[in-house]
């Protein structure tokens, strides 16, 4: 007797989505100040995408310049936080599928 198999149909759209765009997941900044931010991310993480901790380097020096200084960044996959901030600067994004990224200003 012949046994009848199933093919199941794996729809891996649903399963797994890589985002290729930043896709911010929280942000309490200004419109212009989230804009400039959320470029200077996807900037510095394509610049240095095989080196983090220069991405967040580059990501903070350049906002202490733009905004006023005492700002943080984290680069990363897989992380968790729990930060103190100033109202109105913080960004919470990822880009790329699985990179997060948070900058926040404190003082």
């Amino acid at each position: 007797m012949a046994e009848q198999t199933e093919e199941k149909k794996v729809d891996t759209s649903e399963s797994k989505r890589i985002h290729t765009y930043p896709l911010i997941r929280h942000s309490d900044m200004n419109d212009e100040m989230k804009t400039e931010a959320m470029e200077l991310c996807v900037t510095a993480c394509e610049k240095f995408s095989n080196n983090n901790e220069t991405a967040a380097r580059m990501i903070k020096e350049t906002m202490d310049k733009k905004f006023g200084a005492s700002w943080h960044a984290v680069v990363g996959e897989g992380f968790g936080f729990e930060i103190t901030h100033e109202v109105k600067n913080l960004l919470y994004m990822f880009f790329g599928g699985n990179m997060a990224i948070i900058i926040w200003k404190c003082s």
